[in-house]
């Protein structure tokens, strides 16, 4: 089992498409949450998977609700990216099968939903900013779980 990566509602397709082209380059499997903030579609998606989106393994959850279901029934840790909180995300210790999910570009994720995660993780930043954007925080963290879970060897 592999670390997966999911997208809590995203805002901007541009976003999305970069993360769905990180998924394709390192063979991690992206979990899109619906709605969107936009059209999800090809076109739309272009912009920031360029060429990479027919190489990409995603899966569209029409709600959380599902989403939630899917990841209980197979075992998987949510490890949630957020801004509020204070264990950092070089200190967690990840493992083969976590779904670490980004929230929405606009608010992040709903209380309801930070409070089903099994970790909670930021990253660390000088104190006057606000946080970093969410492809690139996304693509941080997935390199430091995937260090840490030898996912790397895989790809060689």
């Amino acid at each position: 089992m592999s670390v997966e990566l999911a997208l809590y509602q995203p805002d901007i397709a541009q976003n999305t498409g970069t993360l769905l082209r990180l998924g394709a380059c390192l063979g991690v499997r992206v979990h899109v949450v619906h709605p969107t903030g936009f059209p999800f579609s090809q076109r739309t998606l272009r912009r920031g998977a360029l060429d990479y989106l027919e190489h990409a393994d995603y899966t569209e959850h029409d709600s959380y609700a599902h989403f939630d279901a899917w990841r209980r029934a197979s075992g998987r840790r949510m490890v949630l990216l957020t801004t509020r909180s204070s264990s950092s995300a070089y200190e967690a210790a990840y493992r083969p099968g976590d779904v670490l999910v980004l929230g929405r570009e606009s608010a992040g994720v709903p209380d309801e939903v930070a409070a089903d995660a099994d970790l909670r993780v930021r990253i660390p930043m000088r104190q006057q900013m606000r946080s970093l954007n969410v492809a690139v925080a996304g693509s941080l963290v997935l390199g430091e779980a995937l260090r840490q879970t030898n996912a790397f060897a895989a790809l060689t």
